[in-house]
């Protein structure tokens, strides 16, 4: 059971509704996470950010890519409800997560991923310079506050202990 709950839309504030109607507009759904977040407006649109960030990587990351990057942020975050929402994505685009091949590339985003949680003083240096010899100083700042969005967002599910959104039941081992 979370440790906070949901915000009670009919009792809520103008300022929360108003937030709640525009992320609904905006990405046509609302998460259980996001349902929490509102107590703070603030709080949501800062980790609303993910998806201006995200926007930002499109030149240089297609979705698979994010996908792959995100979900090993939300593996090594043991974060079952991240894992599952990039599954879903995965799934929605046709792809089989269990048997998707990543490419060089998406290796390397994965083991970008894993290393930053696991010590994030520590990120190796042959990723370093795979990252490096393929995306500008720009997509590499990007990049870095992606990622680390994506540490908060799994942070945030872990801590609260978010209630699980039912639609992801299936995407999750």
């Amino acid at each position: 059971m979370s440790h906070i709950p949901h915000i009670d839309y009919d009792t809520a504030s103008d300022e929360i509704r108003a937030a709640h109607d525009e992320e609904v507009r905006v990405r046509g759904r609302m998460t259980n996470m996001k349902r929490t977040l509102l107590h703070s407006p603030v709080a949501h649109r800062i980790y609303a950010e993910w998806f201006t960030l995200r926007e930002e990587l499109r030149p240089a990351l297609n979705d698979r890519e994010i996908w792959f990057l995100s979900h090993s942020i939300s593996e090594a975050m043991k974060s079952p409800i991240a894992m599952g929402f990039f599954r879903r994505a995965f799934a929605n685009a046709g792809i089989d997560f269990h048997t998707v091949q990543p490419t060089e590339d998406e290796q390397r985003l994965v083991a970008f991923g894993h290393a930053i949680v696991a010590d994030s003083n520590a990120v190796p240096e042959e990723i370093w310079i795979g990252l490096k010899a393929r995306y500008d100083a720009k997509a590499l700042v990007d990049l870095v506050a992606f990622s680390g969005i994506m540490v908060a967002t799994a942070l945030f599910n872990n801590v609260v202990e978010v209630e699980f959104d039912r639609e992801l039941e299936p995407f999750v081992d």
